[in-house]
C-alpha cells in the first residue's frame, strides 16, 4: 500500500508554508499528499457562550458546532488549493478530525510515509521556540516528523543548501535515522553530511578538571571516525549514489549539529521512544528537543524501533 505524506493545517501562514514543503516533498518521494485539521470543539463549545442560559444552549451549541465545521473545511480547502498550485499532478486528500491536534496527527501517522508539521501555528509563540503541537507530535508519532524549523531566513525552502545532515551518535537509536538521511540525500541528488561529536576523557585532581594526557586528541577522533564510518557502512551500501562526507567533531553533540543546520536542507536525528508518562521534551531527549528549539533548516525526527 502506497503510505500518503500527512501535514497538518491550522489555517495560520505557518502551516500553509508547510503544505508547500510537503507538497514539493510528496512529489519527490512519488505518494499522495494528505492534509489533516484537527481541532476538539468541546472545549470552544464549552467556553463560547459562558453565561448562557440553558435554553438557549442547544440553539448555540448546534450553530458554533456548524460554523467550526466551516471553518475546519475553509482550512482545509485552502491548503488543498495552495498544494495544488504548487503540484497540478498530486493526489491531495483532506481530513478533518474533531478530536485534538497531537493524538489525531499520532493517530494519522501510523499509516503515513512521514509527518510534516509547523514550528509553529496560530498560537503566536515567538520564533525561536516550538509549538506544543509540533513538539507533541515529534515525542510520540510512530513515523519520521518533519519539522519545518528555518523560515526566519528561507531555509525551509527545500534545495538552497543542497546537502542532508544526520546526527550520528554511539547509541542504537541512531540506526534508523542514518538510513532515512541515505535515502533523502539520494533522492535529492545531494550529498549526506554525517557528523559524530566527541569530546577526550577529562580527569580530575585538586587543581580541577583537565584533559587526559593518555588520551590524546587524535585517538579520540580515531575512534569517532571508526564509529562514524561503521555506523555509515549498511545504508551507504544501499545507497551507492550518494555522497558521504563524514564529519567527526571536537565538542558538544548539540553545538556540532545546530552549526551544520546552517549548511543543510535537512537535519536528521534518531530519537527513542520513552516511557509514555515523560513529558514531550525527555520523550525526545535533550539533543533532539534542542535541535527542534533551534534548528536554522527543517528538523526530520525519526524514531528507532525496538
Amino acid at each position: 500500500m502506497e503510505l500518503p505524506l500527512v501535514v497538518g493545517v491550522d489555517g495560520s501562514e505557518h502551516s500553509l508554508r508547510a503544505v508547500t514543503w510537503a507538497a514539493d516533498e510528496a512529489a519527490l518521494r512519488g505518494v499522495p499528499l494528505r492534509l489533516v485539521h484537527a481541532a476538539s470543539r468541546e472545549d470552544e463549545e464549552e467556553t463560547a457562550f459562558p453565561g448562557e442560559p440553558g435554553r438557549f444552549a442547544g440553539a448555540f451549541a448546534f450553530a458554533f458546532a456548524f460554523a467550526s465545521k466551516e471553518r475546519a473545511d475553509a482550512v482545509v480547502d485552502a491548503a488543498a488549493r495552495r498544494a495544488r498550485r504548487a503540484h497540478q499532478d498530486l493526489r491531495v486528500s483532506v481530513r478533518v478530525r474533531d478530536e485534538e491536534p497531537v493524538p489525531a496527527l499520532v493517530r494519522e501517522g501510523r499509516n503515513a510515509t512521514a509527518l510534516v508539521v509547523a514550528s509553529r501555528g496560530r498560537s503566536g509563540v515567538v520564533e525561536l521556540l516550538l509549538g506544543s503541537v509540533s513538539l507533541g507530535v515529534a515525542a510520540r508519532a510512530a513515523c519520521p516528523v518533519i519539522v519545518l524549523r528555518g523560515s526566519h531566513d528561507n531555509q525551509a525552502r527545500a534545495g538552497t543548501r543542497q546537502r542532508v545532515v544526520v546526527g550520528v551518535g554511539e547509541g542504537p537509536e541512531c540506526a534508523a535515522a542514518v538510513g532515512f538521511a541515505c535515502a533523502e540525500a539520494e533522492r535529492r541528488q545531494v550529498t549526506l553530511e554525517a557528523v559524530r561529536a566527541w569530546r577526550r576523557p577529562v580527569r580530575y585532581d585538586a587543581s580541577g578538571p583537565a584533559r587526559s594526557p593518555e588520551e590524546p586528541a587524535s585517538a579520540a577522533r580515531r575512534r569517532a571516525a571508526d564509529g562514524l564510518a561503521a555506523a555509515l557502512r549498511g545504508a551507504v551500501a544501499d545507497h551507492p549514489s550518494v555522497a558521504v562526507l563524514q564529519h567527526p567533531v571536537e565538542g558538544f553533540v548539540r553545538r556540532a549539529l545546530l552549526d551544520a543546520s546552517y549548511r543543510a536542507d535537512l537535519l536528521v536525528v534518531g530519537v527513542r521512544r520513552r516511557r509514555a508518562h515523560l513529558g514531550p521534551g525527555l520523550q525526545l531527549g535533550r539533543v533532539a528537543h534542542a535541535l527542534l528549539h533551534h534548528s536554522a533548516c527543517p528538523v526530520a525526527v525519526v524514531p528507532q524501533r525496538a
